[in-house]
């Protein structure tokens, strides 16, 4: 079993709060992390329709069977059971980590625990498998496009299946199974080329009015499906930076899948070698290098605080990193070094002298070292270097 960086933090999190949420994709190792984290507890999954099926009809005396709490899986698939969870919470209400509950689909749970369980609850969200989590297992390989192209899925490292075959599956089962009672029957066919439409737009801008154009539907319906794809944890939106500078800053945020092979899969990428000539290696390289400090910051229980820079004149820096210090973050597809990749960082830096900001590269190489005060960070040394407390 591969050790989780998020264990630590649900600890902490289950002596405070009474009830911990435990969020992220299907397939993303919520249930197995669960059941480390509390193995003494009963275990619970509403994928079960007969479970399902008791619980919705009498939620309270479902739980009643439970009094030292359990782990329910799929929780918002019972909306009910949020309001008994609240009830025997209060009843008890000095015993802290009681009930964990698990869910794929962010909107649902989040929209249930605002109503029943707001104040008594911890949430964290689990994304796949980080660079370093494979590194301690000692299942990194040292080919970075290798892993970009495989990703990093938990099911694609603990069981003999090939990758293409995997995201093939996943695709059909996460369009029939969570997205089917959320968009039009009617507009599911478009629904599906609208996921392969956002490939193509992994770290780019998003610019809606495109996407709705190409699948012929209205803006309001492509932005009700990215609300979808968002809450699935299948993309992530980073909104640009926020700044004194004037009003020449973009709007418009960047789209970033959540794991570079689902990514390279939709692109039909399917090896490494098509991958370094493909001429999306550099967005697929930085939805790689921002999932990494998703995960970094998720796996902590903390919010993502990334955003990214560009203005009306062309100049960008990829990820403003507001943490524990400031970091500016350049993310580059290359294996070697290059003294360019600091240009746009210095810029940056000079329009913000007021405010001391960390500059860092992130690059497809083996080694670590610092030139001009920039670091140039290898891809395999990229966890928790940027965060304040490890330089």
């Amino acid at each position: 079993m591969i050790y989780r960086d998020a264990l630590g933090t649900i600890e902490r999190m289950a002596k405070g709060f009474p009830v911990i949420a435990i969020t992220g994709p299907r397939q993303s190792g919520k249930t197995t992390l669960a059941k480390l984290a509390f193995p003494e507890k009963p275990f619970v999954s509403f994928d079960d329709e007969q479970m399902r099926t008791v619980a919705t009809m009498n939620p309270q005396d479902f739980l009643l069977a439970f009094p030292d709490g359990c782990i329910v899986d799929e929780a918002q698939r019972v909306p009910k059971i949020f309001n008994a969870v609240k009830y025997y919470v209060d009843k008890a209400s000095s015993r802290m980590g009681l009930y964990i509950l698990t869910g794929s689909n962010q909107f649902n749970l989040k929209r249930e625990i605002t109503e029943s369980l707001a104040g008594r609850l911890a949430y964290i969200n689990l994304l796949p498998f980080s660079v370093g989590e494979l590194s301690r297992a000692g299942i990194l390989t040292d080919d970075p496009f290798s892993v970009m192209v495989k990703g990093q899925y938990p099911p694609l490292y603990d069981r003999d299946v090939d990758p293409q075959d995997w995201y093939q599956a996943y695709i059909e089962t996460y369009i029939e199974r969570d997205v089917g009672s959320l968009v039009n029957p009617g507009n599911k066919l478009a629904f599906k080329k609208f996921i392969s439409l956002c490939a193509l737009r992994s770290g780019q801008l998003l610019v809606m009015s495109a996407l709705a154009q190409e699948c012929e539907v209205s803006i309001p319906t492509i932005s009700s499906w990215l609300s979808i794809l968002e809450s699935s944890f299948i993309v992530y939106l980073m909104e640009p930076f926020r700044s004194n500078l004037g009003k020449r800053l973009t709007k418009t945020p960047k789209l970033f899948f959540l794991d570079s092979g689902l990514l390279c899969h939709l692109l039909r990428i399917h090896t490494r070698e098509e991958l370094i000539l493909s001429p999306y290696k550099g967005h697929v390289t930085e939805t790689f290098a921002i999932n990494e400090l998703l995960k970094e910051r998720f796996n902590q229980g903390r919010p993502p605080e990334l955003s990214f820079y560009r203005d009306k004149n062309g100049l960008e820096v990829d990820a403003i990193a507001q943490w524990n210090t400031r970091v500016a973050i350049e993310v580059k597809s290359s294996t070697s070094p290059n003294t360019d990749f600091k240009k746009n960082l210095m810029k940056f830096v000079a329009l913000n002298e007021n405010t001391t900001y960390e500059t860092k590269v992130f690059y497809l190489g083996d080694r670590l070292f610092t030139i001009d005060g920039i670091d140039y960070v290898p891809w395999q040394k990229w966890e928790r270097h940027v965060d304040g407390h490890t330089g």
